[in-house]
């Protein structure tokens, strides 16, 4: 029977005297899915079964079997921006933003998922472009769960861009 990962370990790592009986190496997806099959780096093969949780690298992880594992942030293939100013920087992630891109911020530079679509796009807006292949830990913010990105994945309210007005004629006078 395969192991299965239903819990992230929500201690903190020097509380208690943990031991570490393993470690997985995830890419980003996996890791903010929570759901899935993945190799230990023993070459055990595990289920991932978390719900609602993003895991980082050096997170822990508690096994069906009750084993203790370390998360990894697998090396992936990036699209690493730099730009020449904090302002052009800010114009980046900003525009990433309104796509809903997984950005990682780093000193004078921004990272994402190399997707191919986005190479002309991000060419425009980078004093230079290059693909990299690092870890992948990009900031979270206020991003909704992965489960709720049904469609397009705009489960949230855009009030500063859209007039609502009521189309039943107005009795505030009377």
């Amino acid at each position: 029977m395969t192991a299965r990962i239903k819990s992230k370990l929500k201690t903190a790592r020097h509380a208690y005297k943990l031991e570490v009986k393993g470690a997985i190496s995830l890419p980003f997806a996996l890791r903010r899915a929570g759901r899935g099959s993945a190799r230990l780096e023993s070459g055990e093969e595990m289920a991932l079964e978390l719900a609602g949780e993003v895991l980082r690298g050096g997170d822990l992880v508690v096994a069906s079997d009750g084993r203790v594992l370390e998360v990894r942030a697998e090396a992936e293939d990036l699209w690493q921006i730099e730009c020449d100013s904090p302002a052009q920087v800010a114009r980046a992630a900003y525009l990433l933003g309104e796509r809903h891109v997984p950005v990682e911020l780093r000193e004078g530079r921004l990272r994402l998922t190399a997707e191919p679509a986005l190479e002309d796009f991000l060419r425009s807006i980078a004093s230079r472009l290059t693909r990299v292949r690092a870890p992948f830990e990009p900031e979270l913010g206020a991003a909704p769960e992965p489960h709720a990105n049904v469609g397009h994945g705009h489960d949230h309210h855009h009030h500063d861009h859209h007039h609502h007005h009521s189309h039943s004629p107005r009795r505030d006078h009377e």
